[in-house]
């Protein structure tokens, strides 16, 4: 029987232990600090120390190496694969994303190469000690994303690490020191050279991880909106992105929802965001097929629930309420609409009561074999039998055979 893994927090002490029993030094470094001084359960942890990658592969015999330039070595325990980074200093960025030189190098100077001081902070679990060089705890009492140097200089070094500001002061709920805003809105036309899958998938934790109305904004104010989507919006409300922040749940499709809401409050609930402002959007962000899917879905959902909804016969209700999509654009609907809103959720408690979703009577199979010859009008016939289905006008086969003999071919 395979036992169960340990706690990922009781696996790094003791790697950070048997480091320091070795003679070396060792701390918790980056995001785990971080978020256990705000009170947050770090998913991850990693650890970084004076000791070198042979140094490291002779104390956890069977890490393995995955950056020797970089020093990281990675170190199975207890059920858990954790990172451990030798300390580094870096020399210049020529490619604004890698750093061109690394050498190894003592606490002090690896937390200066760092992007802000709340992620510049070490701790050792050991002797429950922090060892901050930048004051990033005094930034976090008092709720500020700074950089740590120059601010410009970090932006120049990494121009990802300007969404990554506005990602940790929206999911943390940090105001961003004005050195570091100025610094990102002199480089922010900069962003647009930054490999668009790696902007995608900041956008999308922005999404997920914290305050999708306030990443907004803040990337609207910063200049940053442009190179993310392709220009400005020019808008001071933004209704939308608020409410998904506020009551629509976090679960999966969250954040194709929040491009929605996006696009809807740049644009206007009845601005036509056509097929190919979607692929752009889905090309800027570098989204999978599955997820353009369902950002057309709730876009498209979003204008027929508004425009046709009231008055539409059971079956169009019914197969619009099973549609993907539906669920956001109601719950984006309610932002403008709250009225029309708490309607449709009434009208598809209704609707439940007899059926969403039944498995269709008749197939394509049993059209030929009532002697229908098969063609385009197939789909035609299926989907009128379905709909007098949905709206309980036929219940059995014999009901739904009856109704296409008398529908034309």
């Amino acid at each position: 029987m395979t036992s169960s893994p340990r706690p990922i927090r009781d696996v790094a002490v003791d790697l950070v232990r048997r480091l320091q029993d070795a003679g070396h030094v060792a701390y918790f470094a980056g995001g785990c600090v971080r978020d256990q001084l705000l009170g947050f359960e770090p998913l991850e942890y990693d650890i970084a120390t004076d000791a070198v990658p042979d140094q490291l592969k002779a104390i956890f015999p069977g890490s393995h190496l995955v950056g020797e330039s970089f020093g990281v070595v990675l170190v199975r325990s207890g059920g858990h694969t954790l990172d451990i980074a030798t300390f580094r200093a870096e020399g210049a960025y020529s490619d604004h994303r890698h750093p061109d030189t690394v050498s190894f190098c003592d606490a002090r100077e690896d937390s200066g190469r760092r992007d802000f001081t709340i992620n510049g902070i070490f701790y050792d679990p050991v002797t429950d000690t922090h060892i901050d060089y930048h004051e990033g705890q005094a930034d976090l009492k008092r709720g500020v994303l700074r950089s740590i140097g120059v601010p410009g200089d970090r932006f120049n070094e990494d121009h990802l690490r300007m969404l990554r500001a506005v990602r940790f002061a929206a999911r943390f709920g940090l105001d961003i020191d004005p050195d570091t805003a100025a610094a990102i809105r002199e480089h922010a036309g900069e962003l647009g050279g930054v490999s668009r899958e790696r902007v995608g998938i900041e956008v999308r934790r922005m999404a997920v991880e914290g305050n999708w109305a306030s990443a907004v904004v803040l990337m609207a104010e910063l200049g940053l909106e442009t190179s993310v989507l392709g220009c400005a919006a020019g808008v001071e409300a933004w209704p939308r992105s608020t409410h998904l922040e506020t009551h629509c749940p976090r679960e999966p499709g969250r954040h194709q929802a929040a491009i929605a809401a996006w696009l809807l409050d740049r644009h206007g609930s009845n601005a036509a965001l056509d097929a190919s402002q979607l692929d752009d959007v889905g090309d800027r962000l570098v989204s999978s097929n599955q997820d353009r899917a369902m950002l057309r879905d709730i876009i498209e959902t979003h204008a027929l629930v508004q425009a046709q909804w009231e008055g539409a016969s059971v079956a169009f209700q019914k197969r619009l309420a099973v549609r993907g999509g539906f669920p956001w654009a109601v719950c984006l609907l309610a932002a403008t609409c709250p009225e029309d809103a708490a309607r449709i959720d009434r009208r598809v408690e209704e609707l439940a009561r007899t059926g969403l979703q039944p498995k269709p009577l008749l197939c394509g199979d049993d059209l030929i074999s009532a002697g229908l010859v098969p063609g385009p009008g197939f789909s035609r016939v299926l989907d009128a039998v379905y709909d007098a289905q949905l709206e309980g006008r036929i219940g059995t086969i014999d009901e739904a055979l009856a109704l296409v003999r008398s529908i034309e071919p």
